[in-house]
């Protein structure tokens, strides 16, 4: 079973749109949602393993320019 995870991502505010577009570029991302609220971004990720999991986030989303923190909300 894959192991996935929600990422609530907060931008800066004039990178939002670019974070998105990079966010879709990244392998372990299933779907990404532009939201209104305290975060800005809503992902979903996808990996075979939850050491998989840990390195898409980060290597691969913390490190996008313009985002500024993160909350990661694993699947059970």
């Amino acid at each position: 079973m894959a192991n996935k995870a929600y990422i609530l991502v907060t931008t800066e505010t004039a990178l939002t749109q670019s974070v998105v577009k990079r966010l879709k570029e990244v392998h372990a991302v299933v779907d990404v949602h532009e939201v209104l609220g305290p975060y800005d971004i809503v992902v979903e990720i996808e990996a075979p393993t939850h050491e998989d999991l840990v390195a898409a986030l980060r290597h691969d989303i913390r490190p996008i320019k313009g985002v500024t923190s993160t909350v990661t909300c694993t699947w059970l």
